[in-house]
């Protein structure tokens, strides 16, 4: 089910950037088919990717997306694109405006960004398509720049639903806080205010606060930790990222019984949150396709000519006990081999 809806939208969003069926459904795990000599006459393209951070696995995750499409566009259209990985090891938005001058100076021709403070980028962005470069932005935008395009989703609607899906959890009372990572990334900003919002529709749930760190999931453990000693009686955590998910320490630090986690991510690292009950429900961000679909639809701007929309729109996957095996192969069918078996072998 989770891989025929995957590839119903990856028909529909690569495809509204130009792409044909037989595209689509590698998105999903599938293979592409030749399409054709390409309209622009060139036979290379070379694409700088900068994610927020390369110590983060969900960018990791984007990148093996953006090398498997760039794969599957070289052996079907003889083009050679390939991905040079910029992305900084830690966020930090000064450098990664530093990376769009080095990509737009050794020649790459389009750039893949994600934006961890969309102020400090902006100028960068804008002198980069300047100077003949495109920019399309996934996960975090940067809305006031000229970059051509976005794919992500509605980051104050997927707030909102972390937010209602954990009020249900929680039998719709309680004390909650919210993980917000990078105060001053964009996205997580209007996640933290979709958050807000849905709370204000649950009048027995109370939000003790928003609390923000370094997106590293040590960093994230440790907030969570320090702010349920703080406040023993929180009862639920909105995790607008999985940052925290991805340690071990909180399989054993929190009660599945006193406290429950609904989270943005479902990655295989935090699978057992959910065979454990912490985490009960996950939305999953189809983070291969970060780089996926981003690669196919600069292929398709700058190689093929083609429009693409300016907002490709990308939603959520809910993940919990009932489709946790099926999640788990997905992952796997996507090229991630730290999957645990045990999960593989769970039943449809």
């Amino acid at each position: 089910m989770i891989a025929r809806r995957l590839a119903f939208a990856s028909i529909a969003l690569l495809a509204a950037c130009g792409g044909g069926t037989k595209d689509n459904a590698a998105a999903a795990g599938g293979s592409t088919q030749a399409a054709g000599a390409p309209a622009g006459g060139k036979n290379t393209l070379r694409i700088a990717m900068i994610g927020k951070s390369s110590t983060n696995p969900v960018f990791l995750s984007g990148r093996a997306g953006a090398d498997s499409a760039a794969k599957e566009l070289t052996a079907t259209t003889g083009v050679k694109v390939t991905v040079d990985w910029l992305t900084p090891p830690n966020e930090d938005a000064a450098i990664q405006a530093q990376r769009i001058a080095q990509a737009v100076n050794d020649g790459d021709d389009a750039i893949l960004f994600s934006a961890s403070e969309a102020a400090k980028v902006t100028g960068a962005i804008d002198e980069a398509v300047a100077r003949g470069v495109q920019v399309m932005t996934f996960d975090s935008d940067v809305p006031q720049s000229k970059r051509f395009a976005f794919y992500g989703g509605d980051d104050a609607a997927m707030g909102a639903q972390v937010m209602a899906e954990l009020a249900k959890q929680m039998g719709e009372k309680g004390k909650v806080a919210i993980l917000g990572g990078n105060q001053n990334a964009p996205n997580l900003q209007m996640r933290v205010k979709g958050a807000v919002e849905e709370a204000k529709k649950h009048p027995g749930i109370t939000v003790l606060n928003t609390f923000y760190h370094a997106e590293t999931p040590q960093d994230a453990a440790a907030e969570v930790l320090r702010v349920q000693n703080a406040y023993p009686d929180v009862q639920g955590w909105a995790m607008i990222g999985g940052w925290a998910l991805f340690t071990t320490s909180l399989l054993t630090d929190l009660d599945p019984a006193k406290t429950k986690i609904v989270s943005v991510d479902a990655l295989p690292e935090e699978l057992p949150y959910v065979e454990k009950g912490i985490a009960p429900v996950l939305f999953a961000q189809p983070t291969f396709n970060w780089g996926y679909v981003g690669v196919k639809s600069i292929f398709d701007k700058v190689i093929n000519k083609k429009d693409v929309p300016a907002h490709v729109q990308m939603d959520l996957i809910r993940v919990s006990k009932d489709n946790l095996g099926e999640w788990a192969r997905q992952l796997k069918q996507w090229g991630f081999t730290n999957v645990d078996p045990k999960y593989l072998a769970l039943p449809k």
